[in-house]
Order: structure tokens, then C-alpha cells, then sequence
């Protein structure tokens, strides 16, 4: 499954298109960061991290998830936001 990933210097966002059921959640919560109208759709510069992390536990399908940068590689093979 295609995934693509978006940093900044404390979290990292994986966004897996593939599960994405369209809900909107995301984009309607915080459109600064999640916005279908731009491309790239995710400006992961767009709000601070704790906005952004709350806004992926969001996500009804677990299409979106992230992990903080901090962790260490086992942790961040196990995304949160589910």
C-alpha cells in the first residue's frame, strides 16, 4: 500500500490514500494543514503539532496516523492515530 509522509521537526504524518474513506473530518477540523485544494494536500507547517496530532485522532479509517520524531525506530514503526 502507497503511503506518503509529512514532517516538521517534532511529528511526522503518514497519510495512506488507499484507506481513506472521504469523511472530510480532517480537512474540515483544520483546513490550514489538510486542504484537498493544494498540492501537496498536507502542509504539515500549517498549525502547531498538538493541533495537528489531534486532528489525525480524527480520522475515522486510519487512513491518517502519525508519530512523533522523537521515538525511537521501534516505536515509529507502530503509528498512533488510530
Amino acid at each position: 500500500m502507497t503511503q506518503k509522509e509529512y514532517s516538521n521537526a517534532e511529528i511526522t504524518v503518514i497519510w495512506k490514500p488507499g484507506l481513506c474513506q472521504h469523511s472530510t473530518h480532517c480537512w474540515k477540523g483544520l483546513i490550514n494543514v489538510f486542504n484537498p485544494q493544494k498540492k501537496p494536500w498536507i502542509d504539515i507547517n500549517g498549525d502547531t503539532s498538538q493541533r495537528i496530532v489531534a486532528q489525525v485522532k480524527k480520522c475515522p479509517s486510519g487512513a491518517l496516523s502519525y508519530f512523533y520524531n522523537s521515538q525511537t525506530d521501534a516505536q515509529s514503526q507502530a503509528p498512533s492515530g488510530y
